[in-house]
């Protein structure tokens, strides 16, 4: 099923409906805003474009819904991957997926096929973890996913394969010997200049096995899949985003007991132990919302790593999340933690679920990067009171100064027109940023208006936007954390997770949904 439009949204003269003025753009250097009115208006502004919208209606998948995207971007061609009709216990109903071949001006959109029976020309009951990659070498795009069965093995991940990201063949198995895996992820070496230009890999972990970290390597656009090859030490991890530098090193952040990174220099044929970035502090965000410090990663054109996640450290008791990131060169040795200043440190705003992009063609002290992220303006507030709002920020000179921040929707998201999971509502556990010509585009998941009493009602309104005239110029004024320094070691409880498979964790496994 696919679907080709180009949505023009009516501006919201939020004064009108709110009886406030709300800055779309800037925000004075903060992420705040004013309390939420009686009358919920529409986040959707005149600056969103929807990218995709949810067909479906078979259950058990709550419609309609569309969460946890991924976005990938080769030339003026942008390629995007989200859950669609989210299951509650786990998965969706199908893999979405969205392309632009226009910079993002227009884009076309479907539903992965072969999957799943709610698709219907599929085996599993449901499907997960969506990530994209783009193959240089064998002009292939790659949506790596988690398929889900009660009734039949299923692999661990399996991999999409396209030649112009509108039509997708079924599904190829990574690695079928799995008794279960979580948080897959997939990335190509598309430079030129390395000795292993051409592979593509998949990183996942086994929550039946300390949740043991494992890669599989392909050398032919996706189409086989070696071994599952474990770190040298048999690390266990979740979330693992690896990017590929351009002599080939492959760097994996991950988040373990701590954060930290495995390398592979000789293409995939082994793993390097993880070596630590930092220790984690953060606070559980609240209102029930699925959130947590996984990575948020992305390489620059000379290939230095950026790992960016949530944290409390710089915040008095540990009582909201600012984001911080650390950079490598060689994925061994890292940087000290860099808060970036999104807010003042005695703010109230809380921040999270970041995605991070970084210009291509740009390295170094002249990098640009940029970050989606949600926020909540008070960190303190309930499921029935925390407004949610998309956020923007970015830097053009390597992260030493900071452009003011933009809110990205024009009124605050409730958090009971989200979707349930196993591990609280749902916008998804990562979100995405991408350059095309140097313009900065993310993809996030938007939810409207369509209950009236909290928690009760079966119909939701969400789905996968991104916005539209975003630049990286720099702003008159420049924000820095460059005195800013850590307050103490303090961090919240890390609760078990449920994954998605359903296979209960070890008890040692540490999952990140907790409500405050």
């Amino acid at each position: 099923m696919t679907n080709k439009f180009r949505l023009r949204s009516k501006i919201w003269t939020l004064c009108a409906i709110l009886g406030f003025t709300f800055s779309l753009a800037g925000c004075s250097g903060s992420s705040s805003s004013p309390n939420s009115p009686s009358q919920p208006a529409n986040p959707v502004g005149s600056n969103l474009i929807q990218v995709s919208s949810d067909p479906f209606s078979v259950g058990p998948g709550q419609h309609a819904t569309e969460v946890e995207p991924h976005m990938f971007a080769n030339g003026m061609t942008l390629v995007a991957a989200f859950q669609v009709g989210r299951i509650a216990p786990g998965g969706a109903t199908d893999i979405g997926w969205a392309t632009s071949t226009d910079a993002g001006a227009t884009w076309t959109h479907g539903s992965l096929p072969g999957m799943t029976k709610g698709e219907g020309t599929g085996p599993f009951d449901a499907a997960s973890d969506p990530a994209v990659a783009y193959d240089a070498k064998h002009n292939m795009w790659l949506i790596a996913s988690l398929p889900l069965s009660s009734t039949i093995q299923t692999p661990a991940v399996v991999v999409s394969r396209s030649m112009d990201g509108v039509n997708w063949g079924n599904p190829i198995s990574v690695e079928p010997g799995a008794v279960s895996s979580d948080k897959n992820w997939i990335v190509c070496d598309s430079w030129v200049s390395s000795p292993h230009y051409g592979n593509c890999y998949v990183e996942w972990d086994d929550p039946s096995n300390n949740d043991q970290v494992f890669m599989n390597t392909s050398t032919d656009g996706g189409l086989t899949w070696g071994a599952a090859t474990p770190t040298t030490n048999f690390a266990g991890g979740i979330g693992g985003q690896p990017l590929v530098q351009p002599n080939g090193t492959v760097v994996v952040p991950i988040e373990t007991d701590v954060m930290a990174a495995f390398v592979s220099s000789d293409g995939g044929a082994s793993w390097s132990a993880p070596v630590t970035i930092s220790n984690i502090q953060f606070h559980g965000d609240a209102g029930g919302i699925r959130s947590g410090p996984l990575p948020s990663a992305a390489v620059d054109g000379s290939g230095t790593i950026w790992n960016v996640w949530e944290d409390c450290r710089y915040r008095a008791n540990c009582t909201t999340n600012d984001l911080v990131y650390s950079t490598s060169t060689d994925g061994v040795t890292w940087s000290a933690v860099t808060r970036i200043p999104i807010d003042d440190t005695a703010s109230t705003v809380d921040h999270f679920i970041p995605g991070t992009g970084i210009d291509p063609a740009t390295s170094g002290a002249s990098a640009h990067v940029a970050l989606h992220y949600y926020y909540y303006p008070q960190t303190q507030c309930t499921a029935s009171t925390c407004q949610l709002f998309v956020g923007f920020i970015s830097s053009t000179n390597g992260g030493s100064t900071w452009n003011d921040p933009s809110t990205i929707t024009a009124a605050p998201m409730s958090l009971s027109w989200l979707p349930n999971s196993q591990n609280g509502l749902m916008v998804g556990d990562y979100i995405a940023t991408s350059f095309v010509n140097g313009v900065p585009l993310g993809v996030f998941a938007v939810a409207q208006n369509t209950k009236t009493t909290f928690g009760v009602g079966s119909s939701f309104h969400e789905a996968i936007y991104t916005a539209k005239g975003l630049t990286l110029k720099m702003s008159a004024r420049q924000l820095s954390s460059a005195h800013d320094q850590p307050l103490h070691r303090l961090s919240d409880k890390i609760e078990r997770e449920v994954p998605e498979k359903g296979i209960s964790p070890p008890l040692r496994r540490r999952a990140r949904r907790s409500a405050k």
